[in-house]
């Protein structure tokens, strides 16, 4: 089995993918960046799990 994630992080994953599709990429590093430049998550934690996951949507290439 895979990791599971809310639907917390998914919705927000989707919206920030949806509002800034130039600035996420296929790498969990950057996404981790530009994520902390946009400040909205207070913990590491949570920070890192939407990087991850709006890295594996753009790998996917859902959008």
């Amino acid at each position: 089995m895979g990791n599971i994630r809310t639907k917390d992080i998914k919705k927000v994953s989707f919206d920030l993918r949806a509002a800034y599709p130039d600035r996420f990429k296929d790498d969990f590093e950057t996404n981790k960046s530009v994520i902390k430049e946009l400040d909205m998550f207070t913990t590491k934690i949570i920070r890192n799990k939407v990087a991850g996951y709006v890295t594996r949507l753009a790998r996917r290439k859902r959008f």
